[in-house]
């Protein structure tokens, strides 16, 4: 039996995920930035993090070369950026949208947070490469409500029970 690529994806969708988007400068100092949901940790001690980018990307190629970037996780006001910055062609940080970081990254001035990283590992893996991180920073605002992804559209959390 072969598995169908929609139910696939469709059954993929009914895990919520919080947003991020990975930001860098590329060799020739511009801005990057592109949206993900495949963020995870990794471990502790070193710390480490990880994300994967679909081979067919149209950042591909840049974000294959850079030796830093930064995870930025993204809270509930963050959805426009977001979206831009999942659209083919739409990869560059406005300059009111970022600062540089002490680390030589650009972070996003509304994150709810931020890990600063080098590139610690690249593993291909089908369809995508896995970006292991090895953290340098890392900083939150524990005020920001996150901003999540389920089943296709964004979500807020609901009250606490």
């Amino acid at each position: 039996m072969s598995l169908n690529s929609r139910e696939f994806r469709d059954a993929l969708g009914h895990f919520a995920t919080g947003v991020a988007v990975i930001s860098t400068f590329t060799e020739d100092g511009n801005t990057l930035g592109l949206t993900v949901n495949s963020f995870a940790s990794v471990s502790l001690d070193p710390p480490l993090i990880l994300w994967s980018l679909d081979k067919g990307s149209d950042r591909f190629a840049p974000l294959m070369q850079v030796e830093r970037f930064a995870v930025n996780i993204l809270g509930q006001g963050e959805q426009e950026i977001s979206r831009r910055l999942s659209r083919k062609g739409q990869s560059t940080l406005q300059p009111d949208e970022f600062q540089k970081s002490t680390h030589g990254v650009p972070v996003l001035n509304h994150a709810a947070a931020i890990f600063e990283c080098v590139v610690h590992d690249k593993i291909e893996a089908g369809d995508h490469v896995i970006f292991i991180g090895r953290v340098l920073a890392s900083s939150h605002n524990s005020h920001e409500t996150p901003l999540l992804y389920y089943r296709g559209a964004y979500r807020a959390l609901g009250p606490k029970s």
